[in-house]
């Protein structure tokens, strides 16, 4: 069995057993690959899915037109949710903005491109506040459909060979919300989420467009010419800290839409001119020789208004009482660098965490030069943070923050009955 015919053999399942099944569809070209997948299956089966589709207002035109004659093409088809609403989105192109909101009416003005005419709006959303972030919506919408439903799955077109992260989320023994034993799906929510085509390469991609001569997002022809290799061709928000390295493209591939993205979000040139480059924390970093790298961390938050440098403090101030306290969790192989590298660590037996690391208490260092970088609290990696804007701190670890944990919470609370 190949992978195509493995993608077809699970959505077959899919809709065998769940009321309704829907796509998260990007305009990207893997969740284009998945959207065909499923539309060749629902037609098969003579049923109907859904595609929902977050428009995120500031991206190429090109993808925009891809979506809009797919979405045409299905229309009769499939129940289109195509949502114009303005979540909070993450950006790491400015100091002085840590989100954006695409399609916000105080905004109107420099919107980059008009929502469609048949787009669904916050009005369409119950659940919808102004509090809410792009990855917020998308779960609470698939919660409002198995309110609706009963029994739905969302499907979603990730692949492992893209980052160590996604093959983690479907190939980890540690993996116990699974639906039915199949370790491709996710049951975190009442909407299941499923990953069809997590075992597909780049390539296969390209392979099954070809061979079906299927419809694509014309954009990745451009990146081609462009010397993008396949592998690094990404279609997502410009201003996640993720497209930084690539967000220059958009001068070259459509100056129009340049133009417009300079006058959106706060900090959009300097990264066109410096994304990739040190001086937004890419590559090899360095600090003037008279500073530490605590010093310097302290001299760049000193640059910074006064929320932001809050921001910072209070991220470092959380991380530095949880490793003395509580200790990250480290392999042995870390553990035994640190030890040899003379840092004073005490190393406790066992962890709440579903983990066969162990936890390692330790202060703050300046610097770690070992594998694992990431891993260790270090002042270095916090400058990283700051430079690259990371307003999260994912780079040092950090997830959900005390407010959004209670708005998890108070979600599940509501929908507990349901």
């Amino acid at each position: 069995m190949n992978v195509y015919e493995a993608a077809i053999k699970r959505l077959n399942i899919i809709f065998d057993k769940f009321n309704y099944v829907y796509v998260s569809f990007s305009g990207g070209k893997d969740s284009g690959v998945l959207l065909e997948l499923c539309a060749k299956v629902a037609e098969e089966r003579g049923v109907r899915f859904g595609i929902f589709h977050m428009d995120y207002e500031a991206q190429y035109k090109m993808t925009s037109e891809y979506v809009e004659r797919t979405l045409e093409r299905f229309k009769n088809k499939a129940d289109i949710y195509h949502v114009c609403v303005p979540f909070k989105v993450t950006t790491s192109t400015s100091m002085f903005q840590s989100y954006w909101r695409p399609y916000e009416a105080s905004k109107q003005d420099l919107w980059v491109k008009k929502p469609p005419v048949y787009a669904m709006t916050e009005k369409d959303f119950p659940f919808f506040s102004d509090k809410l972030w792009d990855y917020d919506f998308q779960d609470e919408f698939g919660e409002w459909l198995a309110a609706k439903y009963k029994s739905v799955c969302c499907l979603i077109g990730i692949r492992t060979g893209e980052s160590l992260n996604r093959w983690r989320a479907v190939h980890s023994d540690r993996n116990y919300r699974v639906w039915e034993g199949y370790s491709w799906t996710n049951t975190a929510k009442k909407c299941v989420a499923a990953y069809p085509i997590h075992d597909w390469a780049v390539e296969d991609v390209w392979t099954a467009n070809a061979k079906n001569r299927w419809d694509y997002n014309r954009l990745y022809d451009l990146f081609f010419y462009a010397g993008v290799p396949l592998h690094k061709q990404r279609v997502a928000s410009p201003f996640l800290g993720e497209g930084m390295e690539a967000i220059h493209l958009y001068q070259v591939i459509e100056p129009d839409t340049w133009g417009r993205l300079v006058g959106r979000v706060n900090g959009v040139n300097f990264a066109g001119l410096y994304g990739g480059t040190t001086a937004m924390g890419w590559q090899k970093i360095t600090k003037p020789d008279h500073f530490t790298w605590e010093q310097y961390m302290y001299f760049l938050l000193d640059t910074l208004p006064e929320a932001t440098r809050k921001n910072y403090l209070d991220k470092l101030a959380t991380s530095v009482k949880f490793w003395k306290e509580r200790g990250g969790c480290l392999d042995e192989d870390t553990i035994s660098r640190l030890k040899e590298a003379g840092v004073k660590i005490e190393v406790g037996g066992t962890t709440n965490y579903k983990t066969t690391k162990k936890p390692v208490r330790m202060e703050y260092q300046e610097d770690y030069t070992g594998k694992n970088f990431k891993d260790i609290p270090t002042y270095k990696r916090m400058c990283v943070c700051i430079i690259k804007n990371d307003h999260l701190c994912k780079y040092m670890g950090f997830s959900l923050t005390k407010n959004e944990l209670e708005r998890r919470e108070a979600i599940k609370e509501k929908y507990k009955d349901l």
